[in-house]
């Protein structure tokens, strides 16, 4: 039977392209395997396992007659370009939630915690870490964010996992050098130009 490290090890080369797993997905991920639900459950997310398939890459839903267009291929395009620096590891908002490693981004930094939603739409979440954006997420939509969250944040380091901060409003903002929706459009534009240059 593998062990924590075999299973880290085989997770980190499946879903994040072979890069260290941070430490609060690794608690997340001890407690997912240990049947644990308490840690997603209080963050509202979904773990991916390793196999599933990244939502950019998804094309199940494609009819067949549409599989060969020249706009269908250049989505497509765009879409196996973004998801190389888009680690997608968990279910969870608008859609899908993963870390944007495009090398454009600075190094020595938390990758940026980005957001995709079921449009193909990118969104960059607040906070440095996985917990912390999920955290921030939940607490946004409640009556009470700041309060929320400091509650979340002393829960989640309850169970092991401790966020960089317990205030709502000095939460990380992350800037990107590398947009992901305009990596896409660009992609995609340039793609769809040369499937039907004449």
């Amino acid at each position: 039977m593998p062990t924590f490290d075999d299973r880290i090890t085989h997770y980190s080369r499946a879903r994040l392209g072979g890069l260290p797993v941070p430490d609060d997905l690794r608690a997340l991920l001890w407690a997912h395997w240990e049947g644990r639900s308490d840690l997603s459950d209080l963050l509202h997310i979904t773990l991916l396992e390793p196999d599933e398939v990244h939502p950019l890459l998804d094309d199940s839903y494609v009819r067949e007659d549409e599989r060969d267009t020249p706009s269908t291929k250049a989505v497509f395009a765009a879409a196996r370009e973004v998801s190389r620096h888009l680690h997608v590891v968990a279910r969870g908002g608008k859609g899908w939630i993963g870390y944007w490693t495009h090398p454009g981004e600075p190094r020595g930094r938390p990758a940026p915690i980005v957001e995709i939603d079921t449009e193909s739409t990118f969104w960059r979440m607040s906070g440095r870490t996985l917990a912390e954006a999920c955290a921030a997420d939940v607490a946004y939509y409640t009556d009470d964010p700041p309060g929320e969250f400091a509650r979340l944040a002393d829960r989640l380091a309850e169970l092991g996992v401790a966020l960089s901060t317990r205030d709502y409003d000095a939460l990380h903002e992350p800037e990107l050098e590398v947009d992901p929706d305009e990596l896409f459009d660009m992609v995609n534009d340039a793609e769809f130009e040369r499937l039907t240059a004449r």
